[in-house]
């Protein structure tokens, strides 16, 4: 059962980096290296619950070398990002469904379950504390990465007693390096992400280091991302490395693969079928095959394709690769619902679009 939100204790970074510093790290942050002064720190034990909440100072960990994670990998995160408003003030996009995500991968991995008012007043006090460290650099964001990992010092196969809480925050950019108007995906063949019954509709580590072998063999391909196919038949599209796929048919319609276990619940995904359906075009969630999408490009029944996720927004597809040979989708570029769906989320998430969903959750 989940704790009621603890008081957050206040504890400041005595030695923050210096101004000069962090307006030069700001000025080209890339993704994921940059971060911000503080962290939030909430402990876990079987015997006092959720206590000890602190946002502090951001600083290594200390770690037992039998701390049941580096073992057993009891271990779940969540992506989400605060973005600079048109009036200066910054909001998070749609943290509660963040939180409630944080919750359903804590109970497939034997995890004790935080409040979601915790989840979410730790978000806010160490955006609020860091804010000075939003990115300059245009379409710039703060990523912020909760996590929760199984810490007690313990060798055996059992749900540990003891986890830590932590939520750290980087300055970002663009996700991907190429700056390429669309990326290029390789049909991962001889891996599979996730299989039923498993974790792949849980937010886990285990999931993306399974990914990497995969991924490696998309970049020596001269691919930017992979993609699954399902673990039974191996013929269905399921989700690419990190990011769910949608495609666009030539009759205006979107279909995406359906949530059965072993693709993750996109926050995203699920608000671009909100913004597309609102729009008055059918969304489809139903199984589409690598021989379909290959098929349907070469047709032009497939006009576009777009993956979608927290730190990768909305990316168009171009082309696809596989030891079978390639195809390319539409012209290989973005495509003209991808990009009207993607501005309107975008402009949503910034302020500068109406809100008629209550997405946008403003900090200060």
């Amino acid at each position: 059962m989940a704790s009621a939100a603890p008081k957050f204790a206040i504890e400041r970074n005595a030695q923050p980096v210096p101004v000069a510093d962090r307006a030069k790290l700001l000025a080209d942050p890339g993704f994921g290296r940059v971060f911000t002064d503080h962290m939030a720190v909430v402990r876990y034990s079987d015997a006092k619950g959720w206590h000890d909440a602190k946002i502090t100072a951001r600083k290594p960990l200390s770690l037992d070398p039998a701390a049941a994670v580096l073992h057993y990998a009891q271990e779940i995160f969540e992506g989400l990002k605060a973005y600079r408003l048109a009036d200066g003030g910054m909001a998070m996009f749609r943290p509660d469904a963040n939180a409630r995500r944080f919750r359903a991968s804590a109970e497939r991995l034997a995890m004790p379950q935080i409040s979601e008012e915790t989840f979410l007043e730790s978000i806010r006090q160490l955006v609020q504390i860091d804010r000075d460290w939003f990115p300059t650099v245009e379409g710039g964001s703060l990523y912020i990465r909760p996590f929760m990992f199984a810490s007690e010092v313990f060798l055996g196969v059992k749900p540990s007693s003891e986890y830590l809480y932590l939520v750290i925050i980087s300055p970002v950019g663009g996700y991907f390096k190429s700056g390429a108007p669309a990326v290029s995906l390789w049909i991962s063949q001889n891996y599979t992400r996730a299989a039923p019954g498993g974790t792949g509709a849980a937010k886990c580590g285990g999931n993306y280091a399974s990914s990497l072998v995969a991924q490696a063999e998309a970049t020596k391909h001269g691919c930017d991302q992979v993609v699954f196919l399902d673990a039974a038949e191996h013929k269905w599209v399921e989700e690419l490395g990190g990011m769910n796929v949608f495609f666009v048919f030539n009759d205006g319609s979107l279909q995406t693969p359906p949530l059965s276990g072993t693709i993750l619940p996109g926050i995203t995904r699920e608000s671009l079928m909100t913004l597309a359906r609102a729009e008055g075009l059918t969304v489809r969630e139903e199984p589409y095959s690598i021989d379909q999408w290959r098929s349907d490009a070469q047709s032009g029944r497939l006009t576009e394709a777009f993956a979608c996720g927290t730190a990768a927004v909305v990316t168009p597809i171009g082309s696809v690769k596989s030891p079978d040979g390639a195809f390319t989708i539409g012209a290989g570029g973005p495509g003209q619902t991808t990009l009207r769906i993607k501005q309107k989320l975008v402009d949503i998430q910034r302020g500068v679009g109406a809100d008629p969903y209550g997405w946008v959750s403003r900090i200060g």
